[in-house]
């Protein structure tokens, strides 16, 4: 990796174009998280239909993920590729808007997954040159996202509140178009605009991608990522629902979405200090017990007050376990596969584990309501036991060389 250069008037227009990139992004994923649900409960749709639909993008992502990833590697134009997606992903907002029936919107998710759901792993790809060539704190950066998915959820929250479920999908398609204007910012040479011009990088072959698959400390990495990720299904699915059900008002859930992510926040003010001090591998450990101690407690439908309260562990949750990804992927693999890691990562974490565990959270709520979450505390619990076992395998070195 290059020794991280000084902070210069360079470095800081980079770290304001993420940050932008950043913050554009989370507009459109704090519009769709909480609330695409809402909209398709709107469209009259069940409870295993919405699973269903919201587990399509996951397992799309299991295909095209790695495919695009591993192609922005090959022509070494990541920039190119994002905006590529960016206005795909566009267009499949404006066909799901317009959809009539249930196989119309399950064409239109298809179509969203095969654009979307490469656009977060290129992005953090982006981010991590950032941290390679100019000494980025990925924390303060990324943190810009978490304040978008607050102003987001809060704004989709009170629309809702005002002119119902319907409203969902117009705001997807403000907030798309200024993501779309956001990935045109990203410099053409990121990591020449950061620190100088790095050194050539050859285009890498298939078994080049393939070989981070061989390395026993990167599967293990997988899987311990892979289950506490999932974890989060019944929050992401029945989230809101459930909140709705409990009789919690829109407004509060969109408070309730925010506090979250301010606790998020809090955890990527300082993640640079905090990975020095743990290490990757021990801080998904602590995000696997936060996330067994927020799902167990949840299972008992806790009144306001204390959802709260857990609301603060998704600091823990998905904060910490996203930075330990994170830091991760940078130092165990080189900068030539990069966004291959990154697809690899997404489509097996986001993707293959996360759409399996999405699909059964719909009969899983279904039978059990508030309840499943004490599945999901299982799962955590068998995460943390796979980062334990990380933390005595890896070492904090690169698992595969860098191409020649």
């Amino acid at each position: 990796m290059a020794v991280p250069q000084p902070q210069t008037a360079p470095v800081a227009a980079l770290a304001w174009r993420l940050g932008f990139l950043y913050a554009a992004l989370f507009l459109v994923v704090g519009c769709y998280l909480p609330y695409i649900p809402v909209w398709l409960r709107y469209r009259t749709l069940d409870a295993d239909a919405i699973a269903f639909l919201l587990a399509t993008p996951l397992f799309v992502r299991i295909v095209f993920t790695p495919l695009i990833s591993i192609l922005a590697d090959h022509v070494a134009d990541r920039r190119t590729v994002l905006i590529v997606l960016a206005w795909g992903s566009l267009f499949s907002f404006m066909l799901l808007w317009v959809a009539p029936g249930f196989w119309q919107i399950f064409a239109a998710m298809i179509l969203l997954a095969i654009n979307w759901t490469t656009i977060m792993p290129l992005i953090e790809t982006v981010a991590v040159t950032g941290m390679r060539w100019a000494g980025l704190d990925y924390g303060r950066v990324r943190l810009w996202g978490s304040v978008s998915f607050i102003v987001a959820s809060l704004g989709t929250g009170v629309m809702i509140d005002r002119f119902g479920g319907s409203s969902v999908l117009p705001l997807l398609l403000v907030t798309m178009a200024g993501l779309v204007f956001a990935t045109h910012l990203v410099p053409r040479n990121l990591a020449g605009a950061a620190a100088g011009e790095p050194p050539r990088r050859r285009r890498i072959r298939l078994a080049d991608a393939t070989a981070l698959l061989r390395a026993p400390a990167f599967l293990l990495f997988i899987i311990a990522a892979s289950l506490i990720s999932s974890s989060h299904a019944i929050y992401y699915a029945f989230g809101t629902l459930h909140w709705r059900a409990q009789g919690f008002p829109a407004g509060a859930i969109g408070v309730l979405w925010s506090i979250g992510v301010v606790a998020e926040i809090g955890l990527f003010v300082f993640s640079g200090r905090i990975v020095r001090k743990t290490g990757a591998a021990k801080l998904l450990m602590l995000a696997g017990l936060g996330a067994c101690l927020r799902w167990f407690f949840m299972a008992f439908d806790p009144p306001l007050l204390a959802t709260v309260a857990l609301q603060c562990l998704h600091a823990l949750s998905f904060g910490a376990a996203h930075v330990a990804a994170i830091h991760f992927l940078a130092h165990a693999v080189p900068e030539d596969r990069a966004a291959t890691a990154q697809g690899l990562y997404a489509a097996t974490v986001a993707g293959l584990v996360l759409g399996v565990v999405t699909i059964a959270s719909g009969p899983l709520y279904r039978i059990l309501g508030g309840e499943a979450y004490a599945v999901m505390a299982a799962l955590a619990l068998c995460g943390t036991a796979g980062a334990v076992l990380l933390m005595r395998q890896w070492r904090g070195g690169t698992l595969v060389a860098a191409a020649p």
